[in-house]
């Protein structure tokens, strides 16, 4: 009797670890994405999301002139191929500060649907940029078109989706 219940157990354990196994098979995968931000004193560097399959896109954000630029790796020519610039000083109004900007910067994902501005035969990107200054009290929300060729582009517009005073200016 004892046989037949070490038996009843092992064939318990086998029918979990199959089923299991099955289920890890014929569960939807998401795929892990981890976007990274880094800063010194003059500037903060960042990747954001663009699309499944492609790589992500890096940006620099100028602390002393507000100016953000980026590029896109293309992974079928290994090189940069499309490039984003704003300048977030202009689009907050910031004039004349220099040193006293203190501006951070953090990737989003927010798939915002395209407007009439998208240039043509490209793609509203999966990610944004989030960007804050704390001597104007704003946050904006930047997003950017891509296209995927293996021709470098000239520089785009990023454009300033939305923005909110995240505190009353005195």
């Amino acid at each position: 009797m004892k046989t037949h219940a070490n038996e009843s157990r092992l064939l318990w354990l086998l029918c979990g670890v199959v089923g299991g196994l099955c289920l890890a098979y014929f569960w939807p995968h998401e795929e892990l994405r981890a976007s990274a931000t880094d800063h010194s004193d003059k500037f903060a560097i960042c990747t954001v999301e663009v699309a499944p399959l492609t790589p992500e896109a890096v940006f620099v954000l100028n602390f002393t002139t507000g100016e953000l630029r980026g590029a896109l790796l293309n992974s079928q020519t290994g090189g940069f191929t499309n490039y984003w610039i704003a300048n977030v000083a202009q689009d907050f109004q910031i004039t004349g500060k220099g040193d006293k900007t203190k501006y951070v910067i953090i990737p989003g994902t927010g798939f915002l649907a395209a407007n009439n501005q998208q240039p043509s035969g490209g793609a509203v990107a999966a990610g944004v940029l989030y960007v804050g200054e704390l001597s104007s009290g704003m946050v904006g929300c930047y997003r950017f078109h891509y296209s995927n060729t293996p021709v470098a582009m000239a520089p785009q517009r990023m454009e300033a989706a939305a923005s909110f005073q995240f505190y009353e200016k005195k």
